[in-house]
């Protein structure tokens, strides 16, 4: 008996120097130091950059600037999105011209047969954050057309947007969905509520509440792909592509459904999907390692020697920071608000901001390990991601 009230007497200590942390860390993390620094690190990558149509994706190791793609990449988005957030940040003129300049190109995304469910990540960061910033009716207009478009992919029988379509031959998937595709209903939502088809409202509500039911295991980690039969639409098999394994928990993949469900919860009001959000960033915050970054598959058997993933850190934060100012419940708010801190503050230490050593505003993010690439690397996403919770941070609790 000695030893069990020990061992609980432990445990609320450890509770309670964890609660302390996490309330010191709220306190005195400076958004406005780190959003700065994003914003100098910004225009410093912007006089570097000549080709509108060629836009920033990966930093390797041992390299000093971005590597480029084109407008068809998946990431072609989210250097417009940088632009867009900094000159949110910033109010500077010459970052709101280079936001315009780097967008614009992305009206070429939809000149072929859509073949990408990307389009939100794609066209919603690009000009879904230029409409939201000048309310430019062409950005307005070529929205709603990205939003059809994306709706195209959308399969009635299964309940969800196929993802990956030039893959179906390649891996054998009737319909394939994956949980990053969350992300993108954000444009069926907008459309929705802005001149489109409620349609896109309906498809967006159904995509989602599949998605709870097949890509969502019952421990509420997160399968990456989802397969699906085509005849009747029923559920076949959960896999993975970028995790560890089959039944692993990527962890950029549990950050794209805390994220995904919080902003469905957002457009929707609906409470199955504010408890599935609650539901999945409790489980990776159950799961995150002492240091409080987490590695890129919480499974890999390789830990502690694995590479880390400072881009599911970014997504967790932004999905976090938005998620607590929906829950009711106070301790709920300020646990989620707390851990989305506690990793902005890990992202924004030394062992994680670039400084000098690159273009970009983060190290140690991890696109597509079992691919061999983009491992331990700058990538775009990730500093979107980072840039857009320090906003939220600053717009939801520092006004």
């Amino acid at each position: 008996m000695k030893k069990i009230v020990q061992f609980v007497v432990v445990i609320v200590v450890g509770l309670m120097i964890s609660c302390t942390t996490t309330v010191k860390t709220t306190e005195t993390f400076d958004s406005g130091k780190q959003l700065a620094y994003c914003v100098e690190k910004t225009k410093a990558t912007m006089g570097t950059l000549s080709s509108a149509d060629s836009l920033p994706r990966n930093i390797l190791q041992g390299q000093k600037e971005w590597n480029k793609v084109g407008i068809h990449d998946w990431c072609s988005g989210f250097w417009p999105g940088v632009l867009w957030y900094a000159y949110e940040a910033s109010g500077d003129s010459a970052i709101l011209q280079n936001a315009q300049k780097f967008t614009e190109p992305l009206t070429g995304v939809l000149d072929v047969p859509v073949d990408n469910h990307d389009l939100g990540f794609m066209l919603y960061c690009s000009f879904g954050n230029g409409y939201r910033l000048t309310k430019d009716s062409a950005y307005h207009d070529f929205l709603l057309t990205a939003a059809d478009s994306l709706a195209t992919l959308y399969n009635p029988k299964v309940g969800t947007i196929l993802s990956w379509p030039a893959m179906r031959e390649k891996m054998g998937w009737p319909h394939n969905t994956i949980i990053d595709n969350m992300i993108n209903l954000e444009l069926l939502f907008w459309a929705s509520k802005n001149g489109g088809s409620h349609e896109l409202y309906d498809m967006a509500v159904k995509h989602a509440e599949t998605c709870m039911t097949t890509l969502v295991r019952p421990d509420y980690s997160i399968y990456h792909v989802a397969v699906f039969d085509t005849v009747d639409g029923h559920f076949i098999k959960g896999v993975t592509h970028q995790g560890y394994s089959d039944g692993s928990m990527w962890a950029r993949g549990q950050g794209w459904g805390i994220y995904g469900y919080t902003l469905c919860y957002r457009e929707t009001g609906k409470e199955e999907f504010l408890t599935m959000a609650e539901k999945l960033a409790d489980h990776f915050l159950e799961r995150l390692p002492e240091d409080g970054m987490p590695y890129w598959d919480f499974d890999d058997p390789a830990i502690p020697n694995s590479p880390k993933d400072a881009s599911a850190a970014a997504v967790a934060a932004s999905g976090m920071l938005e998620l607590s100012t929906y829950v009711k419940d106070e301790k709920l708010k300020t646990k989620y608000k707390g851990a989305a801190v506690a990793l902005l503050a890990k992202l924004s230490s030394d062992g994680y901001l670039s400084g000098d050593k690159n273009q970009s505003f983060l190290l140690h993010s991890t696109g597509h390990h079992p691919n061999g690439s983009e491992i331990d690397a700058s990538i775009i996403y990730a500093d979107y991601y980072y840039l857009e919770a320090l906003l939220r941070l600053k717009k939801f609790y520092q006004e």
